[in-house]
């Protein structure tokens, strides 16, 4: 016999429809939702039509992220009004950033909840429903009380997974801190993150187990500042490089990653775990954001271009197969031609893998959009993110010359983009996965390859993309270079 509240829980079966916009912090936040919602009895649906309850899981890096959503709001208003009892939520940081103003723009949304309250969408669904009282919850602003208040306010409900939510049954994210303490004048996330808050290794070591158990072979660590993880475990001092030593020994996890990085807290010891732990990547995300150290200081980034060249030497020189990311900002207030042209400089000296490059887009509540004037004009900004993007695939394009006619290890992740486009069902379709430097590699295979780790050689190379076969006889001991 179950409980009365177990046995609510599961009389009726409710449909779920959640839409996230984001990084890979809000993907977590969705599946831990999710998960949640499950143990209620929830179903997942990919209809919002057909669902009764929708929750929105948002993003303010960038306004485009924050329009979407209220487009996406918008065009819900007829489906409340004929089905009042249908709950509409807007979970994340965009909620907590904006709060109030969310009800006041679509005034049929339920609820509210930020990132730090997400443990109580299940109740807060349950309240809601059918009666029309709104619900709020978010955490404390930076200024409303102390660190330790604050802090305790942005609350973390990590050990909740579900598999189906993730890309793939074989990867997995892994929240080692939330919250973000370096204040950049263009970033939000301090504020609707929280503080820096580092969880316990044990938790991190019982979650990588359990993840290991479900049939995951590869997690990525994640953390605003994910280098910048220490945790005070009595007298020892645990930093990321003591974490990836850890989990390193977790049998059935076969890869290890991490993302993003902060370039001050870029050390040799990391450096070193990275070298020395055969399960690590040899992949880093490290943004630097600008080439122009009159930007750099004006984004409070706290570094100069030396420093960052400096830390991109000592990777190059312990790590040599090492593949290096960035980001960019282009277009950030005041930012000159010559500004411009310093960070074209970086990044052909730099030679990034990749790099993720945005048009600055003004943040209210940063100090950024308090100091300074968004002066450089949207055409502008658009001309830089071109040309920057072009020289960046040109870099990318090179690079990815010199994996041809090489074996590289990859991790099957599943049908790629284009069987997808095309419909492709059958047990023969194209297939992608990624090396362990992260470069995307497609083949032809089946679908029994998905979630192996195979050898895989290179016949063609694109900016974005390298073309391969699987291998099928013995390696030679020369099989795996280039950080592959």
């Amino acid at each position: 016999m179950l409980p009365d509240e177990e046995r609510r829980d599961v009389s009726k079966t409710h449909k779920l429809y959640i839409e996230t916009v984001g990084c890979q912090m809000n993907m977590l936040d969705s599946e831990l939702v999710v998960a949640a919602l499950r143990k209620r009895g929830y179903e997942l649906t990919d209809s919002a039509k057909s669902a009764d309850t929708i929750l929105f899981n948002t993003c303010s890096v960038r306004q485009h992220a924050e329009d979407k959503i209220y487009s996406a709001l918008g065009r819900l208003k007829n489906a409340k009004q004929n089905h009042p009892d249908k709950v509409i939520g807007v979970i994340g940081c965009m909620a907590q950033k904006d709060q109030k103003l969310i009800f006041q723009r679509a005034p049929y949304v339920d609820l509210v909840v930020g990132p730090g309250q997400l443990h109580q969408v299940p109740d807060l669904i349950d309240a809601a429903r059918g009666k029309a009282e709104q619900r709020m919850e978010v955490s404390l602003g930076r200024r409303d009380g102390s660190r330790d208040e604050i802090s305790r306010s942005h609350e973390s409900f990590d050990p909740l997974r579900d598999p189906e939510m993730r890309p793939t049954p074989y990867q997995a994210y892994v929240r080692i801190m939330i919250g973000c303490d370096k204040f950049c004048t263009y970033c939000i996330v301090p504020s609707v993150r929280g503080p820096e808050q580092s969880r316990p290794p044990e938790h991190l070591l019982a979650e990588a187990r359990q993840l290991a158990a479900e049939g995951c072979k590869e997690i990525t660590l994640l953390g605003q500042t994910v280098n910048s993880y220490r945790y005070r475990d009595g007298a020892r001092i645990w930093r990321l490089s003591d974490l990836l030593n850890a989990i390193h020994d977790v049998d059935g996890i076969e890869r290890l990653k991490f993302v993003t990085n902060y370039p001050k807290d870029m050390t040799d010891d990391l450096l070193s775990a990275v070298r020395d732990l055969p399960k690590v990547s040899s992949y880093l995300h490290v943004p630097v954001q600008s080439g122009s150290n009159r930007m750099l200081e004006r984004m409070k980034r706290g570094y100069t271009v030396e420093e960052y060249r400096e830390m991109l030497d000592r990777i190059r020189q312990m790590i040599p197969e090492a593949a290096v990311t960035s980001d960019f900002i282009v277009g950030f207030c005041g930012e000159t031609d010559d500004d411009f042209q310093q960070t074209c400089d970086l990044v052909r000296a730099a030679r990034f893998k990749n790099s993720f490059i945005f048009k600055y887009s003004e943040r209210p509540g940063t100090k950024g959009a308090e100091r300074f004037a968004d002066d450089v004009p949207e055409e502008v900004k658009k001309q830089r993110n071109n040309e920057l993007l072009l020289i960046q695939n040109q870099i990318s394009e090179e690079d990815n010359l010199k994996f041809l006619g090489r074996h590289v290890e990859i991790l099957v992740e599943g049908p790629s983009k284009a069987s997808q486009q095309r419909g492709e069902e059958g047990p023969l379709l194209q297939l992608t996965g990624r090396t362990h430097c992260d470069r995307i590699v497609v083949f032809q295979g089946n679908q029994r390859q998905i979630g192996q780790i195979l050898p895989v050689i290179i016949f063609d190379t694109s900016a974005f993309t390298l073309h391969g076969e699987v291998v099928t006889g013995e390696a030679g001991p020369e099989l795996f270079s280039l950080g592959a």
